[in-house]
């Protein structure tokens, strides 16, 4: 690629990250929770009396279910950025009007990050709380996950300390909450703190290597409420 075709290439990267940037502000102005992101994927679901909710974000978005749970009434609501507030607003459309058994809850990463603006660990936890008290009221069964470790490159914007002050405090709220928790990081953190390199790509999202470790887990934690 010559000096031409370099400045081209940076230039159309600029022009789609300002295009993206402009449709998700967009989006989040008109539609802060993605409701209709499911909408129409709730309407076809039918009834199932041993449905699982696999809620949350990018994370649980990319996870392709049906490859790690075959045959397994699991459902996928997971939408790639979102936040424990956005998560709450739609909390009820994408997970309660499904009547689930059970709902496995893994947020709260994007929190820290910042995607929809500064938030504290008082405030995240204010929202999972309230997730929570839904899901009980409807008598749906919840599994809280641990945040997942991250690359040190990715923990500039996700400090070690604030995923372990989160997760210590989901554990604890578990404990005394009657919740499950499902314990990722303890297997997917290396020696220093950080996600093992070979769980991931990015540093972030788990690759298929991650997945296989997550998946007998969250069975694990699932059969224990069902």
């Amino acid at each position: 690629m010559n000096v031409i075709q370099k400045v081209t290439h940076r230039l159309n990267q600029i022009k789609s990250l300002s295009v993206y940037g402009f449709d998700l502000i967009q989006e989040r102005m008109t539609d802060f929770s993605q409701l209709q992101h499911y909408d129409q994927a709730n309407t076809k679901l039918i009834p199932d009396f041993d449905r699982v909710i696999f809620f949350g974000d990018s994370i649980t978005d990319f996870w392709d279910l049906q490859s790690y749970f075959q045959n397994q009434s699991y459902v996928n609501r997971g939408i790639a950025g979102q936040t424990t507030p956005q998560m709450l607003i739609r909390f009820r459309s994408d997970a309660i009007a499904l009547r689930p058994k059970a709902v496995i809850l893994l947020a709260g990463t994007n929190d820290i990050a910042g995607n929809t603006g500064s938030a504290t660990i008082a405030q995240i936890q204010d929202n999972l709380m309230s997730i929570v008290e839904l899901a009980k009221y409807h008598q749906i069964r919840v599994i809280l996950a641990s945040l997942l470790p991250v690359s040190e490159l990715v923990s500039a914007t996700r400090p070690l300390d604030k995923i372990a002050a989160l997760n210590d405090w989901i554990q604890n709220y578990c404990a005394e909450n009657d919740c499950v928790y499902l314990d990722y990081h303890s297997q997917m953190v290396d020696d220093r703190g950080f996600l093992q390199s070979h769980l991931s790509v990015d540093g972030l999202h788990p690759n298929d290597a991650g997945y296989k470790i997550m998946a007998p887990l969250a069975e694990a934690a699932i059969q224990g409420v069902i």
